[in-house]
């Protein structure tokens, strides 16, 4: 028996329970793997309130890192004892053992931990195909980033500042601004205290930016696409807000012929190919020292109630792991 979280219906933190779950033997194309640290994420919360969709009863979770304890049959690449690390569905991660397809399972370099695994690689490969794929930033690009303190933020400054471009990032506090900051952002919009649109105006000598990453949502969308310059792209790749609300197409034209994308991880890395690439250009960063991964909470498996409400509370900054 091993302990996970699981959820027999949707709502807050509360309705997660820890609770005793029979792992059994991998089937075919399947592994058994017991987590070393598991990556707490937002869009867990949106499984656990039912914004997305899942069957329930269920598990939550899409991203951790650990050590294969046994292969099913047909698996290939892969052998007990190897460190591995993944990020996608199905949902399970909350757990201390699991049994998943060994599909989605990267193996991991020895010059990474399994805590910094389990921090980055949902926010790390999200990072790679914003950055590299959806909207191949260049060398003197501007871009609006949103939650610039965040997981995904504090990978994306990073990583921008790495190819050269500048960053304009938003956060919601005094505090969380000087870290995106520390992290390559150079410019920090307090959205508390300042109106994005207008700032992000004055920085760009009223031309705009070819593109917004915005994982918030509701509260920033139409705002952001007031940012783009003509022709410019609108990311909206969250909806921390809540849900964008619906629009009509012509505010796209009206604004200059914008392009608006809802890009996902899992199809950027639906193919072995695409996700080894993917992965591997996300070690390559992190190997190089080009890229820091800054865990700054750890919550015992079990507290896991908390660290969701922390993290709708905004309380978090960079990433968060789950220790089982």
């Amino acid at each position: 028996m091993a302990r996970a979280i699981r959820v027999s219906k949707t709502g807050g933190p509360e309705v997660m329970e820890y609770v005793e779950v029979e792992v059994g033997d991998p089937g075919p194309g399947e592994v058994r793997i017991r987590h070393a640290a598991v990556g707490l994420n937002f869009i867990d919360v949106y499984f656990r309130n039912g914004l997305y969709p899942q069957p329930l009863p269920n598990g939550l979770g899409q991203e951790a890192a650990g050590t294969i304890e046994a292969l099913g049959e047909g698996v290939t690449g892969l052998k007990v004892g190897d460190r591995v690390a993944y990020a996608g569905r199905p949902n399970g991660a909350y757990a201390e053992e699991r049994v998943m397809p060994a599909e989605i399972l990267v193996r991991l370099p020895d010059s990474i931990s399994f805590d910094t695994a389990a921090a980055m690689m949902l926010q790390g490969m999200t990072v790679q195909y914003l950055l590299r794929q959806t909207y191949p930033v260049q060398a003197g690009d501007t871009i609006l980033l949103h939650a610039a303190a965040g997981g995904i933020g504090l990978i994306a400054c990073q990583w921008a500042r790495a190819l050269g471009a500048t960053v304009i990032g938003t956060v919601s506090s005094d505090e969380k601004g000087a870290l995106a900051a520390r992290h390559g952002c150079t410019h920090v919009i307090n959205t508390k205290t300042e109106n994005f649109v207008e700032r992000v105006k004055e920085i760009t000598g009223g031309k705009g930016v070819p593109v917004v990453y915005d994982a918030v949502g509701k509260d920033t969308f139409i705002g952001s696409l007031d940012c783009l310059r003509p022709r410019g792209m609108m990311v909206s790749f969250g909806s921390a807000s809540g849900p964008v609300t619906p629009f009509g197409v012509s505010e796209l034209a009206s604004r200059g012929s914008l392009f608006l994308t809802r890009p996902s991880l899992g199809n950027y890395t639906a193919t072995r190919e695409d996700l080894d690439a993917c992965a591997a250009d996300l070690f390559a960063m992190v190997e190089s020292g080009k890229l820091s991964i800054e865990i700054n909470q750890r919550y015992a498996l079990k507290d896991v109630g908390q660290a969701h409400a922390d993290l709708e509370a905004r309380k978090t900054t960079g990433s968060t792991i789950l220790v089982p």
